[in-house]
């Protein structure tokens, strides 16, 4: 069944980290939206090679319309953290219970929702100790999956194993 992906994502995400795993989930029949601050805005990765087109400003939407949340990494996280609106877009999420992917900095957005408390998690190794420090459990591996709904990673290196159980979480 076709499953409505929330992707958010501003200026230097890493691009593979999000090409790949969007492609993939396209490719499964799913419907991605891209969300940012502003309706076709063009943002850019901080590899300078992929330009993203957004289709929906984070006032326009809301997590009851979509089935699932993905949070590339690179910049692009730490950037939205900043912004109470994805803070909150992505608390509700995780309140849900809908699963939510997060790779590389993407779990940076998770800390500041304050939503990892107890959770089994990974993410790039400079933010191993503010993980630690908003008391999530913290694995160095490729793909920390928790509780069927939370699938993390730490790394572009990590795209396929985060691709494969983010897929087999969203079914």
């Amino acid at each position: 069944m076709s499953k409505k992906i929330a992707v958010l994502v501003t200026n230097d995400f890493e691009d593979s980290e999000y090409v790949v795993p969007v492609q993939a989930f396209k490719e499964k029949g799913h419907e991605v939206t891209i969300i940012e601050t502003e309706k076709g805005k063009t943002v850019t990765g901080k590899q300078g090679k992929t330009e993203v087109v957004i289709d929906e400003s984070i006032d326009n939407v809301s997590h009851e319309e979509f089935d699932v949340l993905f949070i590339p990494g690179g910049f692009s996280p730490d950037i939205l953290r900043a912004d109470e609106r994805f803070v909150r877009f992505v608390k509700a999420f995780m309140d849900a219970k809908k699963p939510v992917l997060a790779i590389c900095h993407g779990p940076q957005l998770l800390i500041t929702a304050k939503t990892l408390e107890g959770r089994d998690v990974t993410g790039y190794k400079s933010i191993h100790v503010d993980l630690e420090n908003a008391g999530a459990n913290l694995h160095d591996k490729e793909v920390v999956v928790c509780q069927n709904q939370l699938v993390t990673s730490r790394r572009p290196e990590d795209i396929p194993a985060f691709v494969q159980e983010s897929l087999r979480i969203i079914g």
